[in-house]
C-alpha cells in the first residue's frame, strides 16, 4: 500500500534525544515553524499555549537555574543533561479549574507539539518531548516566571541531526481495538 506523504511523515518521525550537530536552532526557526504548528485543534479557540524559547547562548544559564532546584548531588547532573541540546522550547498551558477545559486544552497543547515536531522533523531539527520532575516543581515555575494558572506541559529538547534513531514497532491497531457491541 502506497503511504500519503503526511502518513510517511508521521511513521517516519523519532525523537532525537543525543547527537546533535552544532548548527544553532534559531529563534527566527522556531518561530517559523510555531506559526504553523499553532494551527492545530483548539476547542473554542482558547489557544491555551504560551512558549519559552532558550537558545544555545542562554542554555549554561537556564540549565543552571532549573538544576539548582535539584539535590546537590544532583545539580551536576541535571545542568549537564539540560546543556545536551542546542536549544529548549518550554511548552507552557494555561490551567483551567473546569475539568472539561483544562482536558481540552491540554489536548489542544498536544496536537500543537505533534504539528510542530512534523514541521522540524522536515527541516531535520530533532525533538524529544521531556516531561523530567522539574517540570512539575513549583520553584522551577517561579524562576522560569510561570504563573500560577499555567502548567509547563514539557520542555521540548532541539538540535539539528545526521543520524536517524531505528524505528520502534508499534502494537497493532487490531490488538487495541474493539467494536462497541451494545
Amino acid at each position: 500500500m502506497e503511504r500519503t506523504a503526511l502518513a510517511k511523515l508521521i511513521r517516519e518521525r523519532r525523537a532525537i534525544k543525543k547527537g546533535y550537530t552544532n548548527k544553532e536552532v534559531t529563534e527566527d526557526k522556531i518561530k517559523e515553524l510555531l506559526e504553523d504548528a499553532i494551527w492545530a485543534p483548539t476547542h473554542g479557540m482558547r489557544q491555551p499555549w504560551r512558549f519559552l524559547f532558550v537558545s544555545q547562548e542562554h542554555l549554561p544559564v537556564f540549565a543552571k537555574k532549573v538544576a539548582s532546584t535539584y539535590p546537590e548531588e544532583r545539580q551536576e547532573n541535571r545542568e549537564n543533561y539540560l546543556n545536551e541540546p542546542n536549544a529548549i522550547l518550554v511548552v507552557v498551558m494555561e490551567e483551567s479549574d473546569i475539568p472539561k477545559q483544562w482536558d481540552e486544552n491540554y489536548g489542544a497543547v498536544a496536537s500543537m507539539i505533534q504539528n510542530f515536531w512534523l514541521l522540524a522533523w522536515q527541516e531535520k531539527l530533532g525533538v524529544v518531548w521531556k516531561t523530567n520532575p522539574h517540570i512539575y516543581d513549583d520553584n522551577v515555575k517561579d524562576k522560569l516566571n510561570i504563573q500560577k494558572n499555567e502548567k509547563i506541559v514539557g520542555f521540548l529538547h532541539l538540535g539539528y541531526f545526521e543520524e536517524i534513531p531505528p524505528q520502534k514497532e508499534r502494537i497493532s491497531v487490531d490488538d487495541k481495538f474493539e467494536n462497541f457491541l451494545g
